[in-house]
């Protein structure tokens, strides 16, 4: 009997099609040199930018540079133990991180990997680190206020759903504070907060963690954690981690707010990882794309229009100065994609004016289109009078006993009002409370109170409304105005209250 070849390969096909596996091509290459987190590698012809490898050692690494005849990867942990002659696969998958409310309330590393001790996160969604921001066309414009719950802040400097403001000073003057208000004021609320934590010591995420634990946030919030022991990839993945998950909370039609802190280290990993990789350096050793480093981040910040959900996701990214240099590389960067930005001073930290926030150079390019109706009104007049108050101080250091009456009063309604916005670090105050205060403040009702006394008077001021106006209060609250009557209402329980108080 002849078996003819046509048989044969019918055969061998059924026994393919019988057998139930799946062939598959797996992409290989070969480490030829691997030094300090970076690895160049031979071969992975078909690989793709910022695709996920994997090395010895279950390490995962990611390509960045595709280079003629290799490709240069990054590696995304511990790489003492890789060298040269490694075997390395491509994993098919572009970086992605866990997205879902699974997160809410924990501390996950830039891959999501969980960091807080609590297992695993419960969710089988995700999404890539890196995506295309919303087109114009989708977006909608910034209309609604995010409270920060921080008098100068909701009063003068406003910050809408949707906006991107920059938070700009010097070493410790305050910028992780104010956003750790802003977080903390959102509890009981609608939007849901992340943290992003690039390049800090552990010790100061735990202590940021226990702050947001101890008041009630960790509820409503995700905290991303690249520690400054972190090699140089894992903190540059870190801002894109936490955008892909407020970008995941903004398409399912609800608000976000996201704190990047700092997104000067962020650059500063970007250059050191860049160096490494041989990209050729510019301007203060950055590499020519660090603006885009850092705009197409924040470009995924957005208020998305009803059409597409209605959702937002507010920025607030941290730059940190060197001596109060705004003009410097990055910083001039950020503050010309942001709108807008809260600049802390550090000679009024010194002097005690907490929030350190110069009015002067802090602005935002939303205003009061981000404000209600009520803060609008009462907080409107306070702006002008702050910078007109400036002005004659500067003037009024020379001696006072030239000036007349209404410019001595304007002085000291200045000095007033520089009390007013003073306020404690995490004790923010609801938007009717703010209000009330500047309703006081602009109506002249704490003209007679002594300068020193004015923190005195707001503390128990606030115990009194709650106490003998809550109608009020709640008119405030849910109308989001301050009405005529409401007015009368505040001057007369100003008038009991300062009797009752002695001030």
């Amino acid at each position: 009997m002849t078996i003819r070849g046509q048989d044969i390969a019918s055969v061998i096909k059924r026994q393919i099609e019988e057998f139930g596996g799946e062939l598959t091509l797996v992409d290989v290459g070969t480490v030829v040199e691997a030094a300090d987190g970076v690895a160049r590698i031979h071969g992975l012809s078909d690989v793709r930018s910022m695709e996920l490898l994997q090395f010895p050692g279950d390490t995962l690494g990611m390509a960045l540079n595709l280079e003629e005849d290799s490709v240069s990867a990054v590696i995304l942990g511990g790489f003492s133990h890789i060298k040269e002659g490694d075997e390395v696969r491509s994993t098919g998958r572009i970086v992605e991180v866990p997205v879902g409310d699974a997160l809410v309330g924990r501390v996950v590393d830039p891959l999501g990997r969980p960091l807080d001790g609590k297992g695993p996160v419960n969710t089988s969604e995700t999404r890539p680190v890196e995506q295309i921001a919303p087109n114009v066309v989708s977006r909608k414009s910034v209309d609604t206020p995010l409270q920060f719950g921080v008098k100068i802040v909701d009063g003068l400097i406003p910050v809408g759903r949707g906006q991107r403001e920059l938070i700009i000073g010097d070493r410790n003057t305050g910028k992780t504070s104010l956003c750790l208000d802003a977080i903390i004021n959102q509890k009981g609320g609608d939007v849901t907060c992340v943290y992003v934590a690039i390049g800090q010591k552990a010790s100061k995420v735990a202590a940021t963690v226990a702050t947001l634990e101890q008041h009630g946030a960790m509820d409503h919030t995700i905290v991303i954690s690249s520690a400054a022991s972190d090699p140089a990839p894992v903190q540059y993945l870190a801002p894109y981690t936490g955008a892909t998950i407020a970008e995941h909370i903004m398409y399912s039609g609800r608000d976000a707010l996201i704190v990047y802190d700092d997104l000067t280290k962020h650059a500063w990993a970007y250059r050191q990882m860049s160096l490494l990789l041989r990209r050729p350096p510019g301007r203060e050793a950055y590499p020519g794309d660090v603006f885009y480093l850092h705009s197409r981040l924040l470009e995924r910040s957005a208020r998305m229009n009803d059409e597409n959900g209605g959702g937002s996701s507010t920025a607030l990214p941290i730059i940190e100065t060197q001596a109060g240099d705004l003009s410097a590389y990055v910083p001039t960067n950020v503050i010309s994609i942001t709108d807008g930005q809260i600049y802390l001073q550090p000679e009024l930290f010194t002097a005690g004016i907490r929030p350190a926030l110069d009015t002067g150079l802090s602005v935002s390019r939303v205003g009061s289109a981000a404000q209600t109706k009520g803060m609008k009104g009462v907080a409107g007049r306070l702006r002008l009078e702050m910078a007109q108050f400036r002005e004659i101080a500067t003037f009024a250091q020379f001696g006072t006993d030239d000036l007349d009456s209404s410019t001595r009063a304007q002085l000291e309604r200045g000095r007033r009002a520089t009390e007013v916005l003073k306020q404690v670090e995490l004790n923010p105050l609801s938007m009717e409370q703010q209000v009330t205060i500047f309703y006081l403040l602009t109506s002249g009702a704490l003209d007679d109170v002594a300068q020193e006394n004015i923190l005195a008077f707001e503390s128990g001021w606030h115990e009194y409304a709650a106490a003998n106006i809550p109608d009020v209060l709640g008119e405030i609250a849910s109308s989001g105005d301050l009405s005529d009557e409401a007015g009368k209402k505040l001057d007369e329980a100003a008038a009991a209250y300062k009797q009752t108080a002695g001030l």
